[in-house]
């Protein structure tokens, strides 16, 4: 026979003052987390949300990053000649041969100077990413002149954005970087694999996502940090969620012994509670992810190590997070909303500190329990 949901609650609310400081320490735990997942969410948005999957990027041989993968202008005639690429609105294949470079910015608060990426790129560049840049107040730059468009977060971030106007970087005879628009996702993953395998070209091509999604590699140690920060932390919270329990054990002995007596069974008691212990995480996960609620969209920047540029993003709880189960040899990934995870986390807390209490108190004899 089952023990009813109500007893669990009732005991709860009746013990509320040692129910709230359990939920509390979890909820510190659950905060701590999910910050710094919500770090990691925001950053990779910012790079892969960033990409196309339609935009193969040709770098040259070896190269990593944009900084690093130029080439001479003869091949861009070559590039364009190969199947599969999308055409403009003037019926050209839609190919941009860019630059990207690095300048130094002052903050508009004073605290110092940064690296800012600047990219310059030809007309089709424009119309590559006619879905993802927006022109909010001025006009776009005109081939030729000395002039830039810079975005929102520049602007507001850094001094001396206000004026379109740029440095020469005396970059001719060749280009950065080329970004080829393919017709469709099928054409757009043979065109990076016709680009590596051209002998004449001596190239590398991948999909802009994927180069994207290699730049957040600079988030391993934000990811590492939140591993051992959260992993020490949970530790402590196990502990005091087990305590809490064996004191409730403690507490109750005469009733528990009683429940025996009524006809509940050992395994009824356990399950009782277990489901008490991950009521309590549930508790905590509640509290901790709604005192994150006003860090949700918070602006913050970090050093890209593969651009040695800054790199702005917004903190994100409603983001997907991939975890991956290969360390416990099971070939599966996980994917789930920041704060899914953190009320996943709080449950595990609540089922490691909750199985041992539960499990002496099934284990009590019955007249012992009695004389306590």
């Amino acid at each position: 026979m089952a023990i009813p949901i109500s007893y669990n609650i009732r005991n709860m609310i009746l013990r509320k003052r040692l129910t709230l400081m359990t939920a509390l320490g979890i909820a510190l735990t659950v905060t701590t987390t999910v910050f710094l997942m919500m770090l990691l969410a925001g950053m990779r948005k910012a790079f892969v949300s960033s990409g196309d999957p339609l935009n193969v990027l040709v770098l040259r041989k070896g190269s990593t990053s944009e900084l690093t993968g130029g080439f001479t202008k003869d091949k861009m005639p070559i590039l364009r000649q190969l199947p599969g690429i999308a055409t403009d609105s003037h019926g050209q294949p839609m190919v941009s041969g860019e630059w990207v470079v690095v300048v130094v910015l002052p903050h508009k608060d004073g605290t110092g100077e940064v690296n800012v990426t600047l990219r310059g790129m030809e007309q089709d560049g424009l119309e590559l990413r006619s879905k993802k840049a927006k022109l909010v107040e001025g006009s776009w730059f005109a081939s030729g002149q000395r002039e830039v468009v810079v975005s929102n977060s520049i602007h507001n971030r850094f001094s001396h954005t206000n004026v379109q106007v740029a440095n020469q970087f005396n970059r001719q005879g060749a280009v950065g970087n080329a970004y080829l628009r393919a017709t469709d996702p099928v054409a757009a993953d043979s065109l990076k694999h016709r680009v590596a395998d051209d002998q004449q070209l001596q190239l590398d091509g991948m999909l802009e996502t994927e180069y994207y999604d290699k730049q957040t590699a600079n988030g391993g140690g934000i990811r590492l940090m939140g591993f051992i920060v959260g992993l020490t932390m949970a530790i402590g919270s196990i502990f005091a969620a087990t305590n809490t329990m064996y004191a409730a054990v403690a507490y109750r002995s005469r009733e528990i012994a009683t429940l025996r007596v009524m006809g509940f069974r050992r395994g009824s008691i356990v399950t009782s509670f277990v489901f008490e212990a991950v009521l309590l995480s549930l508790l905590g996960a509640v509290i901790g992810i709604a005192l994150m609620l006003p860090f949700q969209g918070m602006g913050t920047s970090t050093s890209n190590q593969v651009t040695f540029s800054e790199v702005s993003f917004s903190m994100n709880m409603t983001g997907l997070l991939t975890m991956s189960l290969n360390f416990l040899k099971i070939p599966v990934s996980i994917s789930l909303p920041v704060f899914a995870w953190g009320i996943v986390f709080a449950v595990a807390m609540g089922l490691i500190g909750g199985v041992a209490p539960a499990w002496g108190a099934a284990r009590r004899e019955i007249l012992a329990a009695l004389r306590d």
